[in-house]
């Protein structure tokens, strides 16, 4: 009468190369092919073999002039190693897939200057390369994003970079790359189908309803120096936002004006959506780029969906004529 085997006692004496080995064994129904195949001898392998019958209490495989057959117990013992060796497999290409960024999650934190182009194409992008890379999109101001950022609550933050003199920027170990500069503009949609498409003066917008970024967001600081420019007071009647979706059905119901990105504004534009006002005083709306932490390394997909970031980046500004 057999001995119950011991769970423990198998998992201490138990090596996965021996496993390997009688995988090969019952597969090819040869040892000397097991042998040839794994580029071991002969001997080697039935000592293998042979241990494993003793772990097991009995035969695995009977011997005939046609190579070996696996026993009842085989049998029994290959359905399960079988299925233990393709869970290896799977484990290598689940690690190699998160190693080389084919596989993972991102998690991005955007604001308005990314949202509309860079940011969506760059994930097309990724996507089209790595399809099993989980993206997750989170919106916010700077302010919300980078001690986010600095946590690890975020991978990557996309968007307009603070200017390095104002204190967001310095407050968290992070690092920013320039992807493009980018400019402002003026848009109208349809409540201001009436209007002139050409604009000699800010002057002739001053009195209209406008949308103005937050005041807690770098952007605002380069609104706020438009009208200063011009000579001219902030407007009177004033939605301060930076939600795009919102923005953007302001101006479709209403006849407020908007300053935007130039590279979302011609998106929209294109589309049908909005109108681009010709403006000569629209200056700079600043650098867009990415920002990720300095005391860690990225993961491989956030790594990947940089290089993304990049590519698009790059034609973006040969569309624009921006230098990046």
């Amino acid at each position: 009468m057999h001995n119950p085997i011991s769970e423990n006692s198998l998992i201490r004496r138990l090596k996965l190369n021996q496993l390997m080995i009688f995988e090969r064994v019952l597969e090819t129904r040869s040892v000397i092919r097991a042998a040839n195949e794994l580029n071991l001898t002969q001997p080697a392998v039935t000592r293998v073999i042979q241990e494993l019958e003793s772990y097991f209490d009995g035969p695995l495989f009977s011997r005939s002039n046609r190579g070996v057959m696996p026993t009842d117990l085989g049998v029994l013992l290959g359905r399960r190693v079988k299925s233990l060796m393709a869970e290896f497999r799977y484990m290598t290409d689940e690690v190699n897939d998160f190693r080389l960024g084919t596989s993972g999650h991102v998690i991005v934190g955007t604001l308005i200057a990314a949202s509309a182009r860079l940011l969506p194409h760059a994930i097309a992008a990724l996507k089209a390369r790595s399809p099993k890379v989980l993206v997750t999109v989170r919106e916010g101001t700077t302010a919300h994003l980078f001690p986010a950022l600095a946590t690890g609550d975020l991978d990557v933050v996309v968007g307009r970079l603070p200017e390095r003199e104002l204190p967001i920027a310095n407050a968290f170990p992070l690092t920013h790359e320039v992807l493009f500069e980018e400019s402002l503009c003026v848009v109208a949609g349809k409540g201001f189908k009436d209007g002139p498409v050409r604009v000699g003066h800010l002057s002739e917008l001053a009195a209209l309803p406008w949308i103005l970024p937050t005041p807690d967001s770098p952007s605002r600081l380069a609104a706020e120096q438009l009208f200063r420019t011009a000579g001219l007071p902030l407007p009177v009647d004033i939605v301060e936002s930076l939600s795009l979706l919102t923005n953007i059905g302001l101006l479709l119901e209403t006849p407020r004006v908007a300053l935007m990105p130039r590279v979302a504004a011609r998106q929209f534009e294109a589309a049908g959506v909005l109108r681009i006002l010709d403006l000569p005083e629209t200056g700079a709306f600043g650098a867009v780029g990415f920002s990720v932490r300095s005391n860690k390394e990225q993961s491989a997909a956030c790594l990947s969906f940089i290089d993304c970031l990049r590519e698009v980046a790059t034609d973006t500004s040969r569309e624009s004529g921006s230098s990046v």
